[in-house]
């Protein structure tokens, strides 16, 4: 097989269809992904994209070709995978491509009880082997179950969150015409719970006819924002593609930036384990680390990325992590990542304050943020080490590598810098006590990457 390197990225697989990624790829993935990971059986799901039917079915017959079984479950969430990665503790493996268009796709994948692989703790190997070709098995092939899972995650998400005694809310959620369409009213709508749902491109829909299902882009957000003010609901809710991301919309129409989300979820699981290990990505809120000390707990400052958050979290106990593009993880989920769990603390706080959502999240928010700005470069080292120069030696400053470059400046403002992993783009998050500070340090950095 052809040189898959360009479709292997450092936590998943995301390729071209059918250009760089097919149902033979596929299969002989599958077939690579069974020989590392071994186990009896692996749980397959897709999202809604028109490729994915056909690529989960070829995984399989790649992962039967070996011996191993696999439990087939049809549509789902990203998060639903890993429910079913953990609850049946088997490897898994979800096609989705996530946010990206439609003519993407690709496959996360999972060790059992929805450990995460990477590039270097698997990844890279199921890579070589589906280059080469994996030896044939010398027994029977594996069976083919299905199983909906759909329920029972539904059900789990409950007990973890009780909402039947909150006040009635108006939700607004918006889909995008993903795998948010096919959870969110399981979870939200079949219980009997006192929440008006307003749906938003429920219909699935790989083809995305309304707009993107990347929230992390304010455009995309347009009309989520357009139906809370006009139909007077309580919150708003947006989901990516595959689920596992969720973004919060308070009840004037205004973003509630996923650091306050972090800080909230946070509070509330410091309620119920006090003095917890809290893990937050280096780009996130001071404010996160602030609030999980005044609240008792031990706040974790980590990489950005899932393998690492969960890496950590298994090291130390933690007992929730977030990042600042809405993932967050729950250590009661197998430490994976949920968005539809991270709602549903946000609408049980909500429920039980009789404030609007924009008073409850003030208290987390504390500071001023730019957003992520990308960009494009031809050598990011070179960009790096200028940006770098311009600001070591002076009174106050600090620099730490943990993560790219973060740099702490006297009086609270701070910047981190770090490449992409798979584009020519240096990443650039600014922190400061208001949005002119933010500006003019922005403005500062991006004059020496920009140069």
């Amino acid at each position: 097989m052809a040189d898959l390197g360009s479709i292997f990225k450092a936590y998943d697989v995301r390729g071209v269809i059918p250009d760089t990624f097919d149902a033979g790829i596929a299969r002989a993935i599958g077939a690579a992904f069974a020989h590392v990971v071994g186990g009896p059986a692996v749980v397959v799901a897709h999202d809604m994209r028109p490729s994915s039917p056909e690529l989960a079915t070829a995984f399989g017959e790649g992962v039967t070709s070996q011996g191993v079984d696999v439990v087939f479950t049809g549509l789902g969430s990203t998060d639903l995978l890993y429910y079913g990665s953990g609850q049946l503790d088997l490897p898994g493996a979800m096609f989705t491509a996530s946010h990206n268009p439609a003519e993407y796709n690709g496959i996360k994948m999972c060790r059992a009880g929805a450990a995460p692989i990477s590039s270097d703790t698997g990844l890279d190997e199921i890579r070589r082997l589906a280059e080469k070709g994996v030896p044939a098995h010398d027994g029977p092939r594996g069976s083919v179950t299905e199983k909906d899972l759909l329920p029972g995650y539904a059900a789990y998400l409950r007990d973890l969150v009780d909402l039947s005694g909150i006040r009635p809310l108006k939700v607004a959620v918006d889909a995008g015409n993903g795998m948010g369409g096919h959870t969110v009213p399981a979870v939200l709508q079949d219980g009997g719970l006192p929440l008006e749902i307003l749906p938003l491109f429920f219909e699935l829909d790989g083809t995305f006819p309304n707009h993107p299902a990347n929230p992390l882009d304010p455009d995309n957000l347009v009309d989520l924002q357009a139906r809370v003010r006009e139909s007077g609901a309580d919150i708003g809710l947006a989901f990516d593609g595959d689920a596992d991301r969720c973004f919060v919309i308070d009840e004037r129409g205004e973003a509630v930036p996923p650091s306050a989300i972090t800080a909230l979820v946070a509070a509330q699981e410091l309620e119920r384990e006090p003095g917890a290990t809290i893990i937050h990505n280096l780009i996130t809120s001071a404010a996160v680390a602030d609030i999980v000390r005044e609240r008792g707990g031990v706040p974790l400052r980590t990489r950005v990325g899932h393998s690492f958050i969960k890496a950590t979290m298994a090291e130390t106990g933690a007992i929730f992590g977030g990042e600042h593009s809405a993932h967050y993880y729950f250590r009661d989920f197998w430490k994976a990542d949920t968005g539809m769990l991270a709602a549903m603390h946000v609408l049980r706080v909500l429920g039980t304050d009789d404030r609007p959502l924009s008073e409850i999240t003030r208290e987390y928010t504390r500071y001023a943020a730019s957003g992520e700005v990308n960009s494009r470069v031809d050598d990011a080292p070179g960009r790096m080490a200028a940006v770098r120069a311009s600001f070591e030696g002076r009174e106050g400053v600090t620099i730490d590598e943990l993560d790219g470059m973060t740099v702490a400046l006297p009086g609270g403002a701070w910047f981190n810098l770090r490449a992409s992993n798979t584009e020519p783009l240096l990443r650039l998050n600014v922190e400061a006590a208001d949005d002119a500070q933010v500006a003019a340090l922005r403005d500062e950095v991006l004059s020496i990457v920009r140069a």
